[in-house]
């Protein structure tokens, strides 16, 4: 069998990754994967078409800056799926970029199209499923509560749980090491994620460095540190070359790939708090029980409209999947150094409060169960064979 997989940022990547594990669990022979992803799939000998980097954009107006050269990526990358004719199309997230290709694939072939990672429709926008089932015939959703809305717009659909579920989680022991080696001893740590966009970091990074200022000015015992993603590890050294205060910088550039990780989740176990984007993180940060402080913030255009859109109350993860409002959120306006250090010294003074809902939200998510990836993969063979 033959799969087309496009992958556009990196929590894309690692669900592409875990997808073709899964296969190779589920098929007796080898399949084969083309398209476009980031490096766990490449690792795995998948032959990206181009940099995913180049589609990793997020915001209407980081996209509409970039408009001609993402038509010409969205034109490219549907033509490659019509010229391959593979037996699945599997799009992963990242529907500015994703949704156009399938639009496009479909109007030109009946190849079975595939989304993983269901719309937020249950937030903002609910009508995106009804456009989505033109051209989407199958939904993997990752949240329990997802399939009923992409059913009622038409389009078959399963969850197969999160695939953080599955990743594993440092001892107490690589915790200990961890702040012995950056002599850390007993003092608080705070960890401070701005994303893994381009886009993310240049607008969150500045605030956080701020509010990491605001913190040391109340409590000047408290260390940082700022694990890195591999896709923005330029972008922060720019923007942090002329921040005063001390930080733990962790480049995964220094480690091979799997040294750097573990040395990220000993930093996850080692850390009392988190000042964190919006997105995938909470649900790591939540499988290592760190409490955190949720920042978001986009362009003045994008808070516009999307500000109008939003369904919810709450976009953190965590909230969502246990069902609570646990988690201390700050999106848009309320993104600011002050709200945010405020929030961040509640939580190392009180962090237990955060505990119940993330081991609630692990569970809910299939934590213990089949590994995601292969119930994913599992899904997608069974809707080829019963499309067939």
């Amino acid at each position: 069998m033959k799969f087309f997989l496009i992958a556009g940022e990196p929590s894309g990547d690692r669900l592409g990754a875990a997808l073709i594990q899964g296969f190779d669990k589920r098929l007796s022979y080898p399949a084969d994967f083309i398209g476009v992803g980031g490096t766990k799939m490449m690792g795995m000998g998948f032959d990206s078409l181009f940099p995913m980097e180049e589609i990793s954009i997020m915001g209407v107006g980081e996209i509409l800056s970039r408009y001609f050269f993402l038509k010409k990526r969205i034109a490219q990358t549907a033509q490659s799926v019509l010229d391959a004719k593979p037996d699945a199309l599997i799009t992963i997230d990242l529907p500015e970029f994703n949704l156009r290709v399938a639009d496009i694939v479909r109007k030109h072939s009946d190849i079975p199209i595939i989304h993983y990672v269901a719309p937020t429709v249950w937030a903002w926008r609910p009508n995106r499923a009804v456009k989505m089932a033109n051209f989407i015939d199958h939904v993997l959703a990752l949240l329990p509560f997802e399939p009923p809305y992409m059913t009622a717009a038409g389009m078959s659909c399963d969850f197969v749980g999160h695939p953080v579920v599955e990743e594993p989680v440092a001892s107490e022991n690589a915790a200990s090491a961890f702040r012995e080696r950056y002599e850390l001893g007993d003092n608080p740590v705070v960890l401070c994620l701005p994303g893994s966009r381009i886009s993310e970091v240049t607008r969150l990074a500045p605030v956080f460095m701020q509010t990491l200022s605001k913190i040391k000015e109340q409590r000047p015992e408290v260390r940082f540190v700022l694990p890195a993603a591999t896709e923005v590890v330029s972008e922060l050294r720019a923007i942090m070359s002329d921040w005063q205060e001390d930080i733990i910088f962790l480049d995964p550039r220094d480690q091979s790939p799997e040294q750097g990780l573990a040395h990220k989740r000993a930093a996850f176990r080692a850390a009392d708090g988190a000042l964190a984007a919006s997105g995938t993180v909470s649900l790591e940060l939540a499988a290592s029980e760190t409490p955190m402080v949720i920042g978001y913030d986009m362009s003045w255009i994008s808070r516009q409209i999307i500000g109008r859109l939003v369904r919810t109350d709450t976009v953190t993860l965590v909230n969502l999947v246990s069902e609570t409002r646990d988690v201390p959120e700050f999106i848009g306006p309320s993104c600011t150094p002050s709200n945010l250090a405020k929030a961040v010294l509640e939580v190392l003074e009180s962090p237990e409060r955060q505990l119940s809902a993330m081991r609630n939200t692990m569970q809910r998510l299939g934590k213990g169960d089949t590994a995601p990836g292969e119930r994913a993969a599992e899904s997608v063979l069974n809707f080829i064979s019963q499309r067939k």
